[in-house]
């Protein structure tokens, strides 16, 4: 479902008013999008559908807070779903910073190894990985925070989040089989 600008601020209206047509129609409209976001963050599929359930909560109750002055509406959207889904990872114990090491790499491999491959056998290989070095790897890679704010974010320093790139993108080139430098 294609949107103009003009729909999305009637059906952020509508959600402000909690109107359930405009809650449901915006679900509708951004379930793929979000959904994928979900997933990348998640192992399983049951676990991508809580995130995004808890996500949409969070969006329908958080809907006053939005201010189109600042972010477009899917951005606003996004963020809410990745702080949804760091929840989640911390809630069910996959996810625990204080077992990371604090070792301070600075990761040097070439970013290309994604380009090499389609998306769902992406989000398979990512999957794959332990829920921290996965985390980071979503956060830094797919949605461009740096790693200050992951660190903020996660509770860990710099280097342990430069630490995760690392190790990701060395399990990405050990799945793909490509020599290491």
């Amino acid at each position: 479902m294609l949107l103009t600008a003009e729909d999305i601020e009637r059906l952020i209206s509508g959600c402000k008013k909690n109107d359930r047509k405009a809650q449901e129609q915006l679900y509708r409209a951004f379930h793929g999008s979000m959904s994928m976001i979900c997933m990348r963050y998640t192992k399983h599929q049951q676990d991508a559908s809580v995130v995004l359930n808890n996500g949409f909560l969070k969006v329908f109750l958080k809907i006053n807070q939005y201010d189109a002055s600042r972010s477009a509406f899917g951005t606003w959207m996004q963020k809410i779903m990745v702080n949804t889904a760091i929840d989640f990872l911390r809630e069910k114990s996959r996810f625990h910073p204080a077992d990371l090491a604090a070792i301070k790499v600075e990761a040097a491999i070439e970013s290309d190894v994604i380009l090499k491959m389609n998306a769902d056998a992406l989000l398979a290989l990512i999957r794959e990985m332990p829920a921290s070095t996965q985390l980071v790897f979503n956060l830094f890679t797919i949605d461009g925070f740096n790693h200050r704010e992951i660190g903020e974010m996660l509770g860990i320093s710099e280097g342990t989040s430069r630490w995760h790139l690392n190790q990701a993108r060395n399990q990405l080139k050990q799945s793909l089989m490509i020599p290491q430098k």
